[in-house]
């Protein structure tokens, strides 16, 4: 009996075959650890679900002389084949093959004829329906700046107005950074603070994002000290006319006014309804069109010449 599935990419986040990974253990109701890790020894019969080409040559090479350690004594589902030599004798020497597909089947039946066709199930780890609610929340940003005090307030100034939200999260990735254990640990805090009233919707397109700041009544952007002149987050949703509920200080763009064009998180009591949240949008847009606008920036990058 396969007692535990052997994976490389351990991050259902950002693996597909790790999300594959996740939930098959879950259906055989058995754990998921990483080929490579001290935690396989304790296991008699792992089923390896993998794919080659996503392993460094180190890697790949620790593999084989796990290998040769453990023939007969292991099961392998493939996800692709390069013909590699590893991937020869991890299939020469497995006690099982399986296959993701017909054509992998045909391709490699003719070195293992036992080898056995199967398939790849749909993937959605979390299958929910968007709950219409009265308020919603919109928030992005970078996947290791969740601040999750501030979202505490936010979720008690949500549950404040009696009305039923959702807060829809969005994130995007600074170059060299990448959805590790501390920003899944940090999004698995929003779900328990906001009793699972949140939906995590990956990356976004520029379109999805306008269309989230359009529709939604509050955009939440926190930060380590407060909001800067050169956020990005914050000025789009500014410029679409959304009210916005972040932190301030004296380094904050001029112009600002809590309660007035922006909500600050560390001094409202209570949340605008839908009336003054409009109008704190409105404000908000004419500011950000006025003074932080694109023909704003470009007139001081290009000096009028007089003539």
């Amino acid at each position: 009996m396969i007692d535990c599935i052997a994976g490389y990419h351990l991050n259902p986040w950002t693996c597909g075959i790790a999300k594959f990974n996740t939930i098959l253990a879950r259906h055989l109701e058995v754990p998921v650890v990483g080929i490579g890790s001290l935690d396989l020894a304790a296991y008699r019969r792992p089923l390896l679900s993998l794919k080659m080409s996503e392993f460094t040559p180190d890697d790949a090479r620790a593999l084989g002389m796990w290998v040769t350690e453990h023939a007969g004594r292991y099961e392998l589902f493939l996800h692709a084949f390069d013909g590699t030599p590893v991937e020869r004798e991890l299939m020469a020497s497995a006690a099982r093959v399986y296959c993701g597909n017909r054509e992998l089947t045909h391709e490699l039946a003719p070195a293992r004829p036992d080898i056995v066709e199967l398939f790849c199930p749909g993937t959605l780890l979390n299958p929910q329906r968007f709950q219409r609610t009265e308020l919603s929340v919109f928030t992005f940003g970078m996947a290791h700046k969740i601040r999750v005090p501030l979202y505490r307030r936010l979720r008690d100034l949500l549950e404040a107005t009696g009305q039923s939200y959702s807060v829809y999260v969005s994130t995007a990735l600074h170059e060299n950074t990448s959805f590790d254990g501390s920003f899944v640990v940090r999004f698995e805090e929003l779900q328990a603070i906001f009793n699972g009233q949140v939906y995590f919707m990956g990356y976004l397109s520029d379109t999805a994002v306008y269309n989230h700041l359009v529709d939604c009544t509050y955009l939440a952007a926190f930060f380590e000290k407060g909001l800067r002149a050169n956020n990005t987050t914050v000025n789009a949703a500014m410029e679409c006319g959304c009210a916005v509920i972040t932190n301030l200080d004296d380094h904050s763009p001029r112009g600002l006014v809590h309660m007035k064009n922006v909500i600050d998180i560390n001094r409202v009591e209570c949340l605008p309804g839908l009336e003054q949240a409009e109008k704190i949008g409105r404000a908000a847009r004419d500011i950000a069109h006025a003074d932080y606008g694109w023909d704003q920036l470009v007139a001081q990058l290009r000096p009028v010449v007089r003539v």
